[in-house]
């Protein structure tokens, strides 16, 4: 590294980009293609109508150097149905988590914890009890480390949704 700006550009960060494209098919299958044609990786993506539009926003999570990121944006606002980029800096992000455990755990227990992560038991059948939780990523990370000790039959979430403050 000779200066200051080849340490920047090579430097890998976080980012949280949302593109709003027009909602019809095969648009996601064109943003996926682009992501891996250039061997750009995808931590998370959710995809979901803007209400009274007929647009989506697409959240995506990704990792690369200063960059790679400005290609990402530069690549994703020539395709045809992206109507924007942004790139978030000052977001609120949150992630869901459903959680299957099974019923010989204790209840109260598992209660306790899903609260402690904006969480609550959403179902409790003869054989298991399902807990979700919603809250910052990093946070969700550690519930279902925590939640490991209670043996989980099934663990599902949903990717990030982010939104500028």
């Amino acid at each position: 590294m000779n200066n200051f700006k080849d340490f920047y550009n090579s430097e890998e960060k976080r980012e949280v980009l949302s593109v709003i494209v027009i909602n019809k098919e095969s648009v996601l299958s064109r943003i996926v293609d682009l992501f891996s044609a250039r061997g750009y990786n995808i931590d998370s993506l959710t995809v979901a109508p803007i209400p009274n539009s007929e647009y989506s926003r697409i959240t995506i999570i990704t990792v690369g150097s200063a960059r790679v990121i400005d290609q990402i944006v530069k690549q994703l606002n020539k395709l045809i149905p992206v109507l924007k980029v942004t790139e978030h800096k000052n977001v609120i992000e949150k992630d869901t988590v459903l959680i299957k455990i099974p019923l010989g755990e204790n209840l109260a227990d598992v209660d306790v914890l899903a609260r402690a992560y904006n969480g609550a038991i959403q179902n409790v059948t003869e054989n298991a009890i399902v807990v979700s939780a919603t809250d910052e990523p990093k946070r969700i990370a550690n519930f279902i480390k925590v939640i490991e000790k209670y043996n989980p039959i099934e663990i599902v979430r949903s990717g990030v949704v982010a939104m500028e403050r």
